[in-house]
């Protein structure tokens, strides 16, 4: 399948079932999307996280419970 190179920084092809996914140049899967525009948007996404936690910026996550208390 044909490879494209986005950003010189990973590439995103078609796979079986016309979903897209992007990968490393090493060829390690980033992300899987139903849609080339999609798969290249979240892939920046997640490489601009990922930079910005090298870079030493703390992303700041939240838990939260499902779980309801009380006697029914």
């Amino acid at each position: 399948m044909e490879q494209k190179l986005i950003d010189d920084a990973f590439y995103v092809e078609e796979k079986k079932y016309g979903l897209w996914q992007s990968h490393h140049p090493d060829g390690k899967g980033i992300i899987t999307s139903l849609t080339e525009e999609e798969c290249v948007k979240s892939t920046r996404f997640y490489l601009k996280l990922k930079q910005d936690e090298k870079n030493g910026l703390k992303i700041e996550t939240k838990t939260y419970s499902g779980e309801v208390g009380g006697k029914l």
